[in-house]
């Protein structure tokens, strides 16, 4: 379930996922471990927290004396998402300098899910997160041809003196078919995992969908009965 959390709960709209993990018994058996691998693409105009959000995420530090990225950097997030399978998490960190941009076709091939960051204090990053999803959308695509999905994260919530304010990111984010969206601070650690797992969720779903129809599309002899319709209330 995706909910968005309310003012009347003290909070920013925040959305984050409920995760149930059904626990099952495997008879004294080891499971067989399946390992998934997915590509997540990190982009946004320079300096609104990209790398410091993988840093966060990945090693769970965080530094204020960080170099801008050069082209692209990247790194390895392996997650144990149930007793049976384990995730690798490639994700890559695009540099946000427009002399970087024409190289995007390439940082983009196989992704299978981004990340478009923008900075709380500054307005024109915010505004900019519209190109960069319109340049995603354009370039990459999952393999029956839909968008991949997207998140938009509003980092640097710690900070004082905003410059966007929550019902605009909510309209963009409604408007422009982005997966979800939350506000983040990489230095303070908020909702930096909370948004990853959200993302990685997303993704999974998506490929079990694509595992599925594949099988039924070259086994499946008989009709198939309706599927009841997955609903999110956001």
């Amino acid at each position: 379930m995706i909910r968005r959390r309310g003012p009347e709960e003290g909070g920013y709209y925040l959305k984050k996922l409920q995760v149930e993990e059904d626990s099952q018994s495997n008879n004294g058996e080891v499971p067989e471990m399946t390992e998934r691998l997915f590509k997540v693409i990190i982009i946004g105009d320079p300096t609104v927290g990209k790398t410091s959000f993988v840093q966060r995420y990945v090693q769970d530090s965080f530094r204020r004396d960080y170099k801008g990225t050069v082209g692209v950097d990247f790194a390895l997030k392996i997650l144990k998402w149930s007793d049976s399978e384990t995730i690798k998490l490639q994700l890559w960190d695009i540099a946000g300098q427009e002399r970087f941009t024409w190289m995007t076709r390439v940082y983009y091939k196989d992704a299978q899910g981004c990340i478009i960051m923008f900075d709380l204090t500054n307005r024109s990053s915010f505004l900019n997160t519209l190109k960069w999803k319109k340049d995603v959308d354009s370039k990459c695509t999952l393999d029956d041809g839909s968008p991949i999905p997207c998140m938009l994260l509003a980092n640097k919530c710690d900070l004082p003196h905003r410059q966007v304010d929550q019902l605009e990111i909510e309209r963009l984010y409604k408007e422009h078919n982005f997966t979800g969206w939350t506000e983040t601070s990489a230095k303070e650690g908020l909702m930096v995992t909370d948004s990853m797992r959200f993302l990685v969720d997303v993704m999974m779903r998506q490929k079990n969908d694509a595992d599925n129809d594949s099988e039924e599309s070259s086994l499946r002899l008989t009709p198939a009965e309706p599927e009841l319709s997955r609903t999110c209330y956001c």
